[in-house]
């Protein structure tokens, strides 16, 4: 056996989204958000479930920091409801949207959690969509806007930001597999509302630093590793086009100021394009803080004729999968890691989810002992150790998720957190792996 240690000014952290956990969804003023909208017309989500109540967090939020404070949770990445603030997403402020966050702020700092702010985790409001979402370029003002009445209101005493979280997800299955709100089925929409995302986190940074904000401020994107199925050079050539169209279509232009060609290409020889300003990418590739990443599983890839590639289980029955379905890879974060270190010039980099779903059940002990989650969360964790080890900056891990919560178009059936939810009675339970997590903090490390 030997003990895993992390730096000491490492950040241990957990993450929720607002739509997800808070509920409340016409409460105090809120407005609309496309999340409420596409979760009340049938047949978009699981059983027909909505983040109407989902965790409650909205009247809850002082329990669920005082758990937070058991689990030694040093940090608290959360997500803000931009409805909530902007019931139409510009004009009139609704205060009482507003002073929630303040509350929630005040509390965790005094609870000795910092706060990390995700300005955008994809509740758009849907006044907002009405004219167009995201394909609308007034959008991204009236999210900088946004950002500007938070980043005022708080910017004094959290001091870590995300401006976009998982800009591919809120393109791509927003917008072209119709999985998630607004449900849009056109990939043309889905490259312009792509580079809306890219371009509204390009001027909340740039407003930050005019600001002169003295915190941290960077993007999450979602990112998987890809490997070839086999060493056959129409296989290599594929994983490097997949791993393009989800990684490097958001990294070169925030790194390199440029889409990659040959994603480019391959989307021209869709007849499939759009187009934009020049000035956009000066914004777009302003140099951030920090470049967050969330990792759940990787892929194999493998030549298709037809789209170019495709993802294989290349040994069925080899690895483990979650309840997502998803495999189980941990040596993926570390490849990720890498990779990211070599080709974007050594950024500082934040974990900012990861995590899995498992069937969760209470014994006759009223516990609920999730050892794969455990066993996910050490082997994960190792691997990012081992990068640090061997160089990377990485700074901070956040786990995803604090609490089981509405997990989108799977509604309530998959379960995420360290925190068991019974989504009827809204009892909370810490799970083994979040005690397992708690031991994980207080010692910075553990044994493997």
């Amino acid at each position: 056996m030997s003990k895993i240690v992390f730096p000491k000014d490492f950040i241990w952290g957990s993450a929720t989204a607002a739509y997800q956990i808070e509920g409340a969804y016409n409460e105090d003023g809120k407005g609309e958000s496309i999340w409420d909208r596409f979760s009340h017309t049938p047949g978009n989500v699981f059983e027909g479930h909505t983040g109407d109540v989902a965790c409650d967090h909205y009247h809850r939020y002082e329990e669920d920091i005082q758990l937070m404070k058991e689990l030694g949770i040093k940090s608290y990445r959360y997500s803000i409801s931009w409805p909530r603030i902007f019931p139409d997403g510009k004009g009139k402020l609704n205060e009482k949207g507003l002073d929630f966050y303040k509350r929630l702020t005040n509390l965790l700092l005094e609870s000795g959690i910092t706060p990390a702010i995700t300005l955008y985790h994809w509740d758009l409001p849907q006044k907002l969509q009405d004219i167009g979402g995201w394909t609308n370029r007034d959008v991204t003002d009236y999210f900088t806007e946004f950002s500007e009445t938070i980043i005022r209101s708080l910017g004094d005493v959290v001091p870590m930001w995300f401006t976009i979280n998982e800009p591919f997800i809120a393109a791509f299955l927003g917008h072209l597999f119709g999985i998630h709100a607004p449900g849009i089925k056109d990939m043309r929409t889905t490259l312009q509302v792509g580079h809306n995302l890219l371009l509204s986190h390009g001027k909340v940074l740039k407003l930050y630093r005019e600001l002169n904000q003295k915190g941290q401020m960077g993007i999450s994107l979602n990112l998987s590793y890809k490997y070839p199925a086999s060493d056959d050079p129409a296989d290599i050539a594929a994983t490097n086009l997949s791993f393009g169209t989800v990684g490097r279509w958001f990294l070169d232009p925030l790194y390199k100021g440029q889409y990659p060609e040959d994603v480019l290409r391959y989307y021209e020889n869709m007849k499939v394009s759009f187009s934009y300003p020049e000035e956009d990418m000066k914004l777009i590739s302003q140099p951030m803080d920090f470049l967050a990443f969330n990792y759940y599983s990787s892929e194999f890839v493998k030549h298709d004729d037809e789209m170019g590639f495709t993802h294989i289980d290349p040994e069925p029955g080899k690895f483990e999968e979650t309840e997502m379905n998803w495999l189980v890879y941990p040596q993926g974060l570390y490849d990720l890691i890498m990779y990211l270190d070599r080709e974007y010039g050594k950024p500082n980099i934040i974990i900012s989810e990861n995590g899995a779903a498992y069937k969760d059940e209470i014994n006759s002990n009223g516990r609920i002992e999730d050892v794969k989650r455990t066993k996910y969360l050490i082997d994960h964790l190792a691997h990012a150790h081992r990068a640090i080890q061997d160089g990377a900056n990485l700074k901070g891990y956040y786990l995803w998720s604090l609490m089981d919560n509405f997990e989108w178009s799977f509604g309530y059936s998959k379960r995420f957190g360290i925190i068991y939810v019974d989504h009827e009675t809204q009892k909370r339970i810490i799970k083994d792996s979040g005690y397992w997590y708690k031991e994980t903090i207080a010692n910075n490390g553990f044994d493997i």
